[in-house]
């Protein structure tokens, strides 16, 4: 496996520029493209293209170049392209990023740099509380947000027991605690397990011991398509319903199949969300790559219009990491969630849905918005951030 992808470079370079000035917008997007996550990351640089198109190939008016690298899913290998992007490529503005893991190891390099850092994906606690800082901004939500509304439903539905999984790691370890924040039932038993870990018998068989009414887990990518189906291969979907955050979506559905029918989880943003920027992008999306985006796809897409609009708004100063930061905090753009806006540690507040994942007439597998969980809802960090 090659550590790095080959170079991608958008558009033409710009013709003329006054002495001395920058030509281009040099973008690094870094994220996990091998694997079994490795459609995570995809779809992620899938979303931020289609953004991209929709700016003319060019962010803020300037000619822009990607350069895309592979993280592999491992801290040290995102901190050596990091390192590269910064020290020798100069890239003005890092953006991706799928796992949490990754984020906590790139993030020093970055804002002691005061390179300006969009997460189209992780969002870790400590960089939404003690950490933030005015260089990283978090186009997608803070890790723990998605898992609340989970908890705040089952909570709503007078559930009592429940059985909680999920990788041992910091997006894990948040997703868990941030269902138990608004879960006040009894948790019969809180596993971690290995990231990637492809067998999830031992686990299981421990879910059916301890009879629960619900079974909460967080499981991403190829890690979402082994879990599903083992849980209903082992005859557990029928007796105990499955909720999940970021484990049945539009990247796992197709491998998951009618294993995944009757599943539970909460988003952000749903394809079917009644807005105009929401219907471009899945309309383009759809024709562009084939297929219906999923959460990943349209927060790639949300960090290319926000660094466009920001780019736009710096102007001559768009190169300047400090002037790009302070424009992106302010910038204003189209969401597909509907109406963005930061809180002070840059982590977006919006609303919360409930999907159900159900099989439609035709045979194809659909996730439907079953109504808003929260309303305007901000992270649970957001007092330990320092800035105001």
């Amino acid at each position: 496996m090659r550590k790095l992808l080959a170079t991608a470079i958008v558009g033409a370079l710009a013709s003329a520029m006054p002495a001395g000035a920058q030509d281009s917008l040099k973008v690094g997007f870094v994220a996990t493209f091998s694997g079994p996550n490795a459609a995570l990351g995809e779809h992620l640089y899938q979303g931020f293209m289609v953004g991209l198109d929709h700016a003319g190939g060019r962010l803020g008016g300037m000619a822009t170049e990607i350069l895309k690298e592979d993280d592999q899913l491992k801290p040290d290998v995102g901190v050596q392209v990091v390192r590269k992007l910064i020290d020798r490529d100069k890239v003005d503005v890092v953006t991706g990023v799928v796992f949490s893991n990754v984020m906590m190891a790139i993030h020093k390099p970055l804002t002691e740099s005061k390179t300006p850092m969009i997460s189209a994906n992780a969002g870790p606690s400590p960089i939404a509380g003690k950490l933030c800082s005015p260089y990283f901004f978090a186009a997608s939500w803070q890790n723990d947000q998605s898992h609340e509304a989970v908890g705040q439903h089952l909570q709503s539905k007078g559930v009592k027991r429940v059985f909680l999984m999920a990788p041992n790691y910091q997006a894990g370890r948040d997703g868990l605690a941030g269902f138990k924040r608004y879960f006040k039932g009894e948790v019969l038993g809180e596993t971690y397990t290995t990231v990637n870990q492809p067998d999830y018998s031992a686990e299981l068989a421990q879910i059916r011991a301890a009879k629960p009414e619900a079974v909460y887990v967080f499981y991403p990518g190829g890690m979402g398509v082994n879990f599903v189906k083992q849980y209903a291969q082992a005859g557990l979907a029928k007796d105990v319903p499955l909720f999940s955050a970021f484990t049945v979506d539009a990247t796992t559905l197709a491998a998951q199949g009618d294993a995944a029918v009757g599943t539970f989880t909460a988003a952000f943003w749903t394809d079917d969300l009644d807005n105009a920027a929401s219907k471009r992008f899945v309309a383009d999306y759809r024709k562009k790559y084939g297929s219906t985006p999923s959460t990943f796809a349209a927060q790639g897409y949300d960090a290319a219009r926000l660094l466009d609009a920001a780019v736009k708004d710096a102007g001559a100063k768009a190169t300047d990491g400090e002037a790009l930061a302070a424009a992106i905090r302010k910038a204003k753009f189209d969401s597909v969630r509907g109406p963005f806006r930061f809180n002070t540690n840059h982590f977006p507040i919006h609303d919360f849905y409930l999907v159900e994942t159900v099989k439609a007439p035709d045979g194809t597998l659909r996730q439907v918005n079953r109504g808003v969980v929260f309303k305007d809802h901000a992270d649970a960090y957001v007092a330990e951030c320092p800035m105001k």
